[in-house]
């Protein structure tokens, strides 16, 4: 399929709704999805912020001659985020196919990859030259990884990774350098946040190697009482012993909400169903609502129902 004209491409994001949002998988209820994100750069070619114009410019094509030959990514989109104005951008941002950085950055031939379902996303010169993304819906972070590990070597097919045999793979930022690999999972944790159980959660993690993210990563606030749950460390782990560690804390917690979600309901039933009718009131009749508040009283819906 030819890649479609850039209006196009974003009538049918505002149409579509992405498969990792779609409830249906395991714990749907308290874990809304799973997401690995992989670091790769170009041996040779400075790292996206010390790069020349002419040396993104080759990143970008070399990435556009990959998704049309080869057979996974080929009915994929890609976009040139210098084409867009800064709300297309924020819209994909929106989307979580693009970081907030990559959207607000003014580096030229910065891209996207993106597929129909929009479960995967390839970021082109962002921090690093790829930043290859899989999301699923619930606690799928092992499939995920089968998934872009397909992915990642696809590229690693038509160019030679930045490695070292010593630190692993090379990026932009130190944090990244081993396996490049950020893992996360979004919980939806209503319950902890009424009993203020959420605070001795996160110390408690981030004593353990791992940090608490808003809903859209790095940088952003929490919203609607979803918490993104990643490691921070990518030196001296496999990426599977990554993946199994993360799915063991967020184990924890599931189980933690699930405890307090039982109690509240055995013992605030009617104060939980007041919440839930009300906030169903103001977003069935509101007028005008900030994307904040929308997402306090969903989240309050969404426990409640």
């Amino acid at each position: 399929m030819q890649n479609k004209d850039k209006a196009i491409i974003l009538q049918n994001l505002k149409e579509s709704t992405a498969e990792w949002t779609n409830g249906q998988s395991p714990l749907s209820d308290i874990v809304i999805s799973s997401r690995i994100r992989l670091a790769r750069n170009v041996e040779g070619i400075p790292f996206s912020p010390r790069a020349e114009k002419a040396e993104l410019k080759n990143i970008f094509e070399l990435s556009r001659l990959i998704k049309e030959e080869d057979s996974l990514l080929k009915d994929s989109n890609i976009l040139l985020l210098d084409e867009l104005t800064l709300l297309e951008s924020q819209f994909l941002v929106e989307k979580h196919l693009i970081s907030i950085y990559h959207a607000r950055e003014k580096r030229p031939y910065r891209g996207c990859i993106f597929n129909q379902k929009e479960t995967l996303s390839i970021m082109i010169n962002e921090e690093d030259h790829f930043r290859i993304q899989y999301l699923l819906p619930g606690l799928q972070l092992s499939n995920i990884w089968k998934l872009i590990n397909k992915i990642d070597d696809i590229i690693e097919k038509k160019v030679t990774y930045a490695f070292s045999e010593k630190e692993g793979y090379l990026t932009s930022c130190p944090t990244n350098v081993g396996t490049g690999m950020r893992a996360s999972v979004m919980l939806h944790l209503p319950a902890l946040a009424m009993i203020n159980g959420i605070n001795d959660i996160l110390k408690a993690i981030s004593k353990i190697g791992y940090v608490v993210r808003g809903f859209y990563g790095e940088g952003t606030e929490v919203m609607g009482n979803l918490f993104q749950v990643s490691n921070q460390i990518t030196l001296g782990l496999s990426e599977e012993e990554i993946i199994d560690n993360l799915e063991k804390v967020n184990q924890q917690i599931i189980n933690k909400e699930q405890k307090v979600r039982r109690d509240l309901f055995s013992n605030s039933k009617s104060q939980l169903e007041d919440q839930a009718w009300r906030a169903y009131g103001i977003l069935s009749s509101a007028r005008i609502i900030s994307s904040v508040e929308a997402m306090e009283l969903l989240s309050k819906l969404r426990f409640g129902v």
